[in-house]
């Protein structure tokens, strides 16, 4: 009998909660463009109203800071193309984006594209050992030059090793010269404390697919006296800078997985640490020499994460090997045209080019067992032996 799916890769995707398939569910079937004007139009705008107010009363915005996307990647953009574009248009001495080495793709390819083609000067800060910014490059940054920098995009927990960013110590630098702070708090939302308000941060990233809900939406919460530059035109909707249909099914799931997620972190977040503390420590009793990276297990690290570094192996051997016995993770490194590449995280951290290879992403969710870990645990063994084996060859 083929035993059941070990799915540890939460981090990437996790599974719809129940909450999120029932209110899509029930908005899939009505009718009505949010922007119309008739009875069906009201009854929509009235979904996505209450939707949108559910979600900024749960992360501590006001619901015009809430701004409906496609996603993440689309909410990034908006961000830091818009905030850049509209800082430079008051004052064009403001060219400098300050960034970190370890930001999500999201981040750093328009970061780039601003630089190659839009004269952005962009900065990438370096990270501890442990994945985490130093604060101190971004005072030496920031002070150099303030009038300059037209934002700072520091994320508020890193995707690959799980490090919470230090966004308090950032907003407080960034403060002293009214420099507007963005974060990308896709992988933070439901696994720790997140509140708006709190924070400081102008704008925030967040996506339906990390929390248990869709894919395809998420939002930009951002304070409404932060002027930001539309990527797309059109019927002027949310406060026209994201112009385009509203998905009603879609946000009401986004809106209902939000709420349980935020309401449930806690014990969400004690419960998946416990599980990740055991897997760490069991796998490294079985490969001794397998080690964790990032920061230690504690309130400094997402409390499903579990990024483990393997030496002697090619993190994508093992994550087949792993594949082929019904386990799914993830490596960290990307891949271009085919080519397995080096993570970029692990490199800013201060690895070399076989360390940034040797790694697998072990992320857990509101799905995972304690029957998952052991699975994993009875599969690593074998599975590090044979990858080794084949890499001698």
């Amino acid at each position: 009998m083929k035993q059941p799916l070990v799915y540890l890769d939460h981090a990437a995707t996790t599974p719809m909660l129940p909450v999120a398939v029932e209110a899509m569910t029930r908005q899939l079937t009505g009718v009505g463009n949010a922007s119309s004007l008739h009875a069906s139009g009201r009854g929509a705008r009235r979904v996505v109203e209450e939707s949108r107010e559910t979600i900024a009363g749960v992360i501590g915005a006001r619901p015009g800071d809430v701004v409906f996307t496609s996603g993440g990647t689309e909410s990034d953009n908006l961000a830091i193309k818009g905030i850049f574009w509209s800082r430079r248009a008051e004052d064009p001495r403001r060219t400098r984006i300050l960034s970190t080495a370890i930001e999500h793709h999201a981040v750093l390819d328009p970061l780039h594209w601003l630089a190659q083609s839009d004269g952005a000067d962009v900065e990438l800060l370096p990270v501890t050992s442990e994945g985490v910014l130093d604060v101190r490059s971004l005072r030496d940054s920031v002070e150099r030059d303030p009038g300059s920098v037209a934002l700072i995009s520091v994320m508020w927990a890193n995707n690959e090793v799980g490090s919470l960013q230090p966004i308090d110590e950032v907003v407080a630098l960034a403060a002293e010269h009214a420099i507007p702070v963005h974060t990308d708090a896709v992988q933070a939302l439901g696994q720790v404390p997140v509140d708006f308000a709190a924070s400081g941060v102008d704008a925030l990233t967040f996506t339906g697919h990390k929390v248990g809900g869709p894919y395809g939406v998420g939002a930009l919460v951002v304070r409404r006296d932060v002027a930001v530059s539309a990527l797309v035109h059109g019927g002027g909707q949310e406060r026209d800078i994201r112009s385009g249909t509203l998905d009603v099914p879609a946000i009401a799931s986004l809106a209902a997985a939000v709420e349980e997620s935020v309401k449930h972190q806690h014990e969400h977040a004690v419960r998946v640490a416990a599980l990740r503390d055991d897997l760490v420590r069991r796998v490294i009793e079985v490969v001794p020499d397998a080690h964790l990276h990032g920061t230690p297990s504690g309130p400094r690290r997402l409390p499903g994460n579990a990024h483990i570094g393997f030496p002697g192996c090619e993190g994508d051997s093992l994550l087949m090997l792993l594949d082929a016995r019904g386990i799914e993770c993830s490596t960290g490194s990307a891949c271009s045209a085919g080519v397995p590449q080096p993570s970029h995280v692990l490199l800013a951290m201060g690895c070399d080019d076989d360390q940034a290879r040797h790694s697998l992403r072990f992320s857990l969710g509101h799905t995972t067992t304690p029957g998952d870990v052991d699975r994993l645990v009875e599969a690593i063994g074998p599975v590090v032996e044979r990858a080794r084996a084949a890499r001698a060859r």
